[in-house]
């Protein structure tokens, strides 16, 4: 590590993390402690001095992690003891999710607990054998002290060498994958019977009073929601709408929603989706919105309507870099304040509203004592009919007033210093914000959406694609790096299927079928499944296997999902059966943990059908052909695939294959379970067979 001169108080020092690309790794890129980046050069400067690894993981949006920063690792006499005794890494969770899990495992094992963010001490061969989470820099509230914590390990390590090699042992053997396909007498078959069960965990779990699962903190859930609006869909089952419904509103209605900018929050700290942590996550908002939308095809509620459009142009606004991709979080903190940017005084809502303000704060729960801190956050707390009485307003004009007082006070605050965004883009994530792009234009006809959707694609072929067609994992101003995982390509060939049903321009169509064949040939598992790192990926302690979802969708699961989608369009039974092969061990986890397990459950639905291929031939600027796909994506149909074609066009989809024209008007053929039906030209007759559940 170098000093460096003439600068402020906090960049003295530079070291190996100015090279980086991750905004989180810059940050500590002038911290006194000699971070290195992982990497061989560190492993191998702690074999060759025969000195422990302090490994910390954390990310930008993560306010403990600044807080740790700032008390310990921006000390220069913390630092000193590190710089002493460790040779430390920093590592970004989100540009290393395999480091992340591995290593996440490991606290959980030693401490029954984790989260960010993480320190972890390992052997210079990487074996992990103490750790832990945020800890001050001296003992304090029944924490034990960084400091105290680093000198004791560092006394284990030269005086009790012995008893570190066998815990970090026994930590390894318990952060080994599980073979679930050789456990003898889980597996079983596919069927309708685990996905009640799913719902009726989900039920037992729900909370009535509040809606969600679970207490405090209380995260979105929207594979789980997605899950539901599927079984609904699938069942009629009423009480699964209900849960989904119930969520979906008390979420837009409270402070987990951003009322004035669109978007939400990661998660609530109360069980009331009142009070949020204030970052924001690229990931919640792509699934979140998508879950709105297909809740909105369900329902018609026009708020689930809003809770879209304004996410997405949240997004377009503030969360887009100008070459197309898309930026990975934005802080929870501004000015050094959490949640600051978001939160109100009453006298900043009657100076700015004036007559209006009195509704305002009716609406948004607005009083002088507050909810946050002394001050507000924005939660509609009001029944519309009740509050559009008590001010001698129709609704219609209420919801305008309220309309026109929301555009006025997010002018306002956007004079506001806004907090730091991370503006790495991370393929995966991307792929998630895509699909909700892409499937957004086709359901609300917005010209906008599908051109956001058409140059994010473009832009990650073009700049996150290596020249042998296999995927970066991220990008930061021009630079792209690291081997994608598995969740990169099953996130972005969801992407690019869903942009293909909107656009039917076969290019996505194509570069998505080329990603699943490099995805199957580089990530399969023989015993079933997937890694979630490549054949090529460096070797770490053990091979990352992830089945659960975490914030964003099990990477296994996923690849389930569109590796089903493939099938049908290419009836390619290939696809089907790795699909299947991902699925089929994990049907008791299924069942007993529908909420670790949301993604697999939506793909089971998929594979379990009835699933309708349909087939169109016509001009897509053609009346007809538009009549046909309205009827194709008016209502949420979740078990469908949709391929078109222009007439005399060779497509490279095998479902195109000979298709033609009736009566030289555009055409629509819809197969189900290798039975299809004669074709039509009406869209009137297309939805009858849509609607149809068997043939």
């Amino acid at each position: 590590m170098n000093k460096v001169k003439n600068k402020s108080e906090s960049a003295k020092y530079a070291n190996r993390l100015i090279h980086e690309t991750s905004p989180y790794l810059l940050q500590h890129a002038h911290n006194p402690v000699d971070w290195y980046p992982w990497g061989s050069e560190a492993l191998e400067k702690a074999r060759r001095e025969d000195r422990p690894v302090f490994l910390s993981i954390g990310y930008t949006a993560c306010h403990w992690c600044h807080v740790l920063n700032h008390e310990s690792f921006e000390n220069p006499e913390v630092a000193a003891i590190m710089n002493e005794h460790f040779v430390s890494i920093k590592v970004d969770r989100e540009e290393r999710p395999d480091l992340d899990d591995i290593y996440m495992n490991a606290v959980v094992a030693l401490t029954g607990q984790g989260g960010w963010p993480m320190s972890v001490f390992l052997t210079p061969d990487g074996v992990p054998f103490y750790g832990g989470t945020y800890g001050p820099p001296t003992p304090r509230g029944g924490m034990p002290g960084f400091v105290n914590v680093l000198l004791g390990v560092a006394d284990a390590w030269d005086n009790r060498r012995d008893d570190v090699l066998r815990g970090g042992a026994s930590v390894l053997q318990h952060i080994q994958p599980i073979d679930l396909p050789r456990r003898a007498g889980d597996v079983m078959e596919l069927s309708d019977g685990i996905l009640k069960a799913g719902v009726e965990s989900a039920w037992r779990q729900f909370d009535w009073r509040s809606a969600g699962w679970g207490g405090a903190p209380k995260f979105p859930q929207a594979m789980t929601i997605e899950f539901l609006l599927r079984y609904h869909h699938r069942s009629g089952e009423s009480l699964a709408l209900e849960m989904a419904a119930k969520t979906l509103t008390a979420m837009a209605r409270g402070g987990l929603y951003d009322q004035l900018g669109g978007g939400f929050h990661r998660y609530a700290t109360d069980n009331v989706w009142l009070v949020p942590h204030f970052e924001k996550m690229l990931y919640d908002n792509a699934q979140l919105a998508r879950v709105y939308l297909h809740a909105f095809q369900v329902t018609g509620d026009g708020d689930y309507r809003r809770a879209v459009e304004e996410t997405l142009k949240y997004v377009m606004r503030e969360m887009t870099d100008p070459a197309g991709g898309f930026y990975s979080s934005q802080d929870a903190d501004s000015e050094g304040e959490e949640g600051k940017f978001f939160i109100w005084q009453p006298a900043e809502i009657r100076a700015l509203l004036g007559d209006d303000a009195a509704l305002f704060v009716d609406a948004y729960g607005v009083t002088e004592r507050g909810n946050f801190e002394g001050r507000n956050i924005l939660s509609l707390v009001s029944d519309p009919a009740t509050l559009a009485r008590k001010h001698n307003l129709a609704e219609d004009e209420m919801e305008a007033r309220l309309a026109a007082a929301r555009a006025r006070l997010l002018a306002e605050r956007e004079k506001r210093v806004h907090p730091g965004a991370d503006d790495k883009v991370l393929a995966g994530w991307n792929g998630l914000m895509l699909a909700a792009f892409a499937e957004a234009a086709r359901v609300l006809r917005d010209e906008l959406y599908r051109q956001t959707a058409e140059r994010n694609a473009d832009f990650i072929l073009r700049e996150m694609r290596t020249s042998a067609g296999r995927l970066y994992r991220t990008w930061r101003k021009g630079r792209a790096k690291l081997n994608g995982y598995l969740e990169d390509y099953a996130n972005f060939i969801e992407g690019l299927l869903a942009l293909y049903e909107t656009t039917f321009d076969a290019r996505w169509f194509i570069a998505a079928r080329e990603l699943a064949d490099s995805a199957i040939e580089h990530f399969a598992d023989p015993n079933g499944g997937f890694f979630d790192t490549s054949d090529d990926h460096e070797t770490l302690v053990t091979r990352p296997k992830s089945l659960q979802d975490n914030a964003v969708p099990s990477g296994n699961a996923m690849m389930a999902t569109v590796l089903l989608r493939l099938a049908a369009l290419t009836g390619e039974g290939r696809y089907a059966d790795l699909a299947e092969g991902a699925l089929r061990p994990i049907q008791p986890l299924l069942a007993e943990h529908p909420t670790a397990f949301a993604q697999g459950l939506c793909a089971l639905t998929f594979a379990l059908g009835p699933t309708k291929e349909i087939a169109i031939v016509g001009d897509p600027n053609d009346a007809g052909t538009q009549f046909l796909l309205d009827a194709t994506f008016r209502k949420y149909r979740p078990f469908q695939v949709v391929a078109l074609a222009r007439r005399d066009e060779t497509s490279p989809i095998p479902l195109m294959a000979g298709r033609e024209m009736r009566d030289g008007k555009p055409t629509a053929s819809v197969c189900l379970n290798f039975a299809c039906r004669l074709p039509v030209t009406d869209a009137g007759e297309l939805e009858k067979q849509l609607d149809e559940t068997h043939f």
